[in-house]
């Protein structure tokens, strides 16, 4: 499974992220080790309060666990594999707590220790802990005999469809997947011998070139969102520089941004406005369907929950049923016989802890096999609306790239030039608007 770690501080932060219940399906405190709280909240505010002692700004390590999207981990799994990094980052025996999510028929885990050695008041120091995890997540996935990513196949080298953070974050506030971005940038820059072609190239898929605040070349969707050419064709400036020469010619961020303010009609905008309220209510009934499975499979865990621990309670009882009392009980422990009962009960209580932990495990996986066949039906509709929205892109440029051209322009194109502009595709006819297919 993929690990990622990091060193961080914020206990109030972190413990919200971790119990967010609104943005996963499940979530479950599966181990909390060397705390006195008995809460996740409570835990980390207590490694926060112990490290004020020491000069320690990043006191806990916080560590997530992704298996592949094939494969799904049971609790077991998850607690080897905290175990081998805890010890592959020497923080054997450190206070530690672990959390399950599952969202979208996926299930992950996240394991957060405190770094601070409580005989010595000093943080372990964690060097090369990317190098570990990266050695370790590779073992992991043969272990499990899992299909190797290729990042591991080169020893932890980057995947080109691996984004940062800002990447990701920027994509996902335009509802747009970030890959279909990067191609559509590197698939014009692999076309584009000049900058004049470039803009044509990136005007047909719905963005516009301009100059950014520091004189490089950036590019303007519809919506007005930018983004930075070398950033995403993943290329250095220099290289861009070196193709289409200065941006002193193009217009600014703000200037691109009215221009195309001024070009977007009250029509056009309606077609966004319909083409959202479409995909949202298409996406209602199996969002309602969601909610309404994630709120009966919460149900089911809770009673199961609650009829573990009454087996539990009740089981402990019978246990301590076994010693017996008095005098009976003081020559039980002289005979040794109260001995044999409680590595009894050990075994006994070892048992039914895995006992409750495959229970909980077939009843996870049972939910999560109906969770993915809807998450199916979710994600075929979102890859249906991306279609539609990027039709929408393109008909929009289209009419934009139209209205730029000026009347003596116009005037001196021939008429099959503006036939072929009026219908660009063999099935579209003048003033019907863009087609969409939901």
């Amino acid at each position: 499974m993929i690990l990622k770690g990091s060193q961080r501080a914020g206990a109030t932060q972190l413990s919200a992220h971790l119990l967010n219940e609104r943005d996963n399906d499940h979530v479950e405190l599966l181990e909390l080790r060397g705390f006195v709280a008995e809460d996740l909240t409570g835990a980390l505010r207590e490694a926060q309060a112990i490290s004020k002692a020491t000069q320690c700004k990043q006191h806990m390590f916080s560590l997530s666990l992704n298996p592949p999207k094939e494969a799904v981990a049971s609790e077991a799994d998850f607690i080897n594999a905290a175990d081998r990094a805890e010890k592959a980052l020497g923080l054997d025996g450190q206070p530690r707590a672990i959390v399950i999510h599952e969202k979208e028929g996926r299930r992950h885990a996240h394991v957060v220790w405190s770094r601070i050695d409580a005989d010595t008041m000093t943080a372990i120091n964690l060097p090369h802990f990317k190098n570990r995890l990266t050695a370790l997540s590779k073992e992991l996935y043969l272990d499990f005999g899992w299909r190797l990513p290729e990042g591991l196949k080169t020893l932890g080298g980057k995947s080109p469809l691996n984004f940062t953070l800002d990447e990701w974050q920027q994509a996902r506030r335009l509802k747009l997947d970030p890959r279909e971005i990067k191609d559509a940038f590197r698939d014009a820059w692999a076309q584009s011998d000049s900058l004049a072609a470039m803009g044509n190239a990136l005007a047909e898929r719905g963005y516009f070139i301009a100059r950014g605040d520091r004189r490089g070349f950036v590019a303007l969707n519809i919506e007005g969102e930018v983004f930075a050419l070398p950033k995403w064709i993943g290329v250095k400036t220099k290289e861009v520089r070196a193709r289409f020469g200065a941006a002193d010619g193009l217009p600014s961020v703000n200037e691109a941004r009215a221009a195309i303010r001024s070009r977007l009609t009250t029509k056009l905008k309606a077609f966004i406005q319909e083409v959202n309220a479409r995909h949202e209510r298409d996406l209602a009934p199996p969002m309602q369907a969601k909610a309404e499975m994630i709120k009966a499979h919460r149900k089911e865990r809770q009673n199961l929950k609650d009829r573990q621990e009454d087996r539990w309670q009740a089981e402990a009882w019978e246990r301590s049923e076994r010693y017996r009392k008095g005098l009976k009980g003081l020559l039980d422990k002289v005979t040794g016989k109260a001995r044999v009962i409680r590595q009894e009960n050990e075994a006994h209580t070892l048992a039914c802890a895995k006992r409750d932990r495959e229970q909980r495990d077939r009843l996870a996986f049972a939910q999560m096999k109906d969770r993915q066949e809807l998450q199916k039906q979710i994600d075929a509709l979102r890859r249906k609306h991306v279609a539609n929205r990027r039709l929408l892109a393109r008909d929009i440029t289209r009419y934009l790239r139209t209205s730029e051209r000026s009347p003596e322009t116009e005037a001196d194109r021939s008429p099959r030039d503006r036939q072929r502009e009026a219908t660009p595709h063999r099935t579209r006819r003048r003033d019907r608007g863009p087609r969409f297919e939901l």
